[in-house]
């Protein structure tokens, strides 16, 4: 018998604005980061952009019925802030035609019996405001235009989006924005990325990290605060994050150092946001006061910003081995080597589409289990997803034949259904990543994670085997669930 999944758990399919949209002058939206990012240096997203993307704004009914098509039970969307708010700011005019297209995803959703789920920022900062006071930099003034946006948000879609997610992988945000500066705004210190604008890897990330923790606090604490007695809904965060094992498990100094990459990686974010306590221990060591502190009142804040769940991206794992040399002023990962075998040369899994993504589930189960037993909260699966390999030189039909694709799949659930029935997890539902092939950010239209082929000439979709499957899984799993407590 399968691994079961508990009878209420749902399927959905998770896309980005910037990712799908396209229509980036359309209707009165401003330009976004990633609007410039693109334009700016071509190369530092393979010459591609979300000029048109996937056309979704002018395509959503056919979209909405490929979910409707694929069963889903949800659609998890972003909304681009600045199509609703094109300069972003809290004095800033709205833009009312942006908040009827947010109109038209959710009512068609509703329509076609799919519960939709609304992520409030998915990387997309409205260029006004980082031109204005460096966005994301400015940690009391991007927290104040970010609470204002999320209200608006509320306010227009509340009556009838009951699932909210204020951020998508702020570790992502900070180290690949401000660290590296491989994604939009692209800084980092220059001998990090000569491509990347004039920036800071040693403090700039970690201010940044400050800004989006206090930005999801204050959503967060407005919605539990005038909302949600009324509307009745839920709301968290996406935290991405690999789960790593030691390199050598007989050396503790690698034990340990698995552990601190996913301190580095997940508790920085989780510790202040679900334990309203301060940024791991190992961080603060290692970063001293490069860590910006929590006031008493950013820590009052954090209290009455309660989280009803754990919005968990996860796609691969890693091997851990420490490093004896001191840490570089650069560093943010926690000073240790992060490798896909182990000493005793054994993979961490089976290879994807791309270098850095293995397909892990047993892995996948020991990561539900810690962030369960860490952090207390229903954990929903928002990303999960991969590309097969070779697939960038796929044909279309090659492409829909995702055996891969499905069996990677097939895997996680039912690591899932492990974690569940045996470890005591709590997992309420499933994002696979993606809805369609889309943009994916500086690696451009190349990978393709998507349940549907897109043809990028044509804008065509074809859906793949592995969209059907998923519904066939999930319903099975659920089916063993009623049967076993009968």
């Amino acid at each position: 018998m399968p691994p079961s999944l508990p009878p209420d758990f749902q399927l959905g399919f998770a896309t980005a604005s910037y990712q799908i949209e396209g229509a980036v002058a359309t209707d009165g939206r401003g330009p976004s980061i990633w609007d410039t990012f693109s334009h700016q240096t071509p190369t530092r997203t393979k010459n591609a952009n979300g000029d048109i993307a996937c056309d979704h704004y002018n395509r959503l009914d056919e979209d909405l019925d490929l979910l409707k098509q694929y069963g889903a039970d949800a659609y998890r969307f972003s909304i681009s802030w600045s199509r609703v708010i094109p300069d972003g700011g809290r004095d800033d005019p709205v833009n009312e035609a942006g908040v009827d297209f947010y109109n038209r995803v959710i009512d068609g959703c509703l329509r076609r019996g799919i519960t939709p789920w609304a992520t409030l920022y998915h990387w997309d900062l409205p260029q006004a405001l980082h031109d204005r006071y460096g966005g994301w930099l400015d940690v009391e003034q991007s927290q104040l235009d970010f609470e204002r946006y999320a209200r608006l948000c509320f306010e227009r879609f509340g009556d009838r989006v009951k699932n909210w997610i204020t951020l998508n992988e702020p570790w992502i945000v900070s180290i690949f924005g401000y660290a590296t500066g491989i994604n939009a705004p692209g800084r980092a210190t220059k001998n990090i990325n000569p491509q990347a604008s004039d920036g800071d890897t040693t403090t700039e990330p970690w201010i940044v990290g400050k800004a989006l923790i206090m930005s999801h606090a204050r959503a967060t604490a407005a919605y539990n605060r005038d909302f949600r007695q009324v509307q009745r809904g839920q709301i968290g965060i996406s935290l991405n994050g690999d789960y790593y094992e030691p390199w050598d498990p007989a050396d503790p100094r690698d034990t340990e150092a698995a552990e601190r990459r996913m301190q580095f990686h997940i508790g920085w974010f989780a510790n202040p946001i679900f334990l309203q306590q301060d940024y791991p221990a190992c961080m603060r060591v290692r970063l001293k006061d490069r860590l910006p502190a929590f006031s008493a009142a950013d820590m009052e804040l954090l209290r009455a910003a309660e989280c009803d769940f754990y919005g968990m991206n996860y796609y691969t794992s890693q091997y851990a081995r420490h490093r004896a040399t001191p840490p570089l002023d650069t560093d943010f990962i926690g000073n240790l080597d992060e490798l896909q075998s182990n000493k005793a040369g054994d993979p961490v899994g089976t290879e994807s589409g791309l270098p850095w993504l293995r397909s892990c589930p047993a892995l996948f189960r020991k990561h539900l289990a810690r962030t369960h037993r860490l952090y207390g909260k229903p954990i929903y699966i928002t990303e999960n997803g991969c590309p097969c390999p070779g697939e960038e030189a796929m044909t279309r039909e090659q492409s829909v034949d995702d055996g891969y694709r499905q069996e990677y799949f097939r895997d996680h659930l039912d690591a899932i259904g492990r974690a569940v029935g045996e470890d005591g997890a709590v997992v309420a539902g499933y994002f696979a990543w993606s809805l369609m092939d889309n943009l994916e950010w500086s690696d451009g239209y190349g990978p393709r994670f998507g349940v549907t082929f897109t043809d990028y000439e044509t804008l065509e979709r074809t859906p793949k085997r592995s969209a059907f499957m998923l519904r066939g899984m999930v319903d099975e799993r659920k089916t063993a669930q009623l049967r076993s407590s009968i």
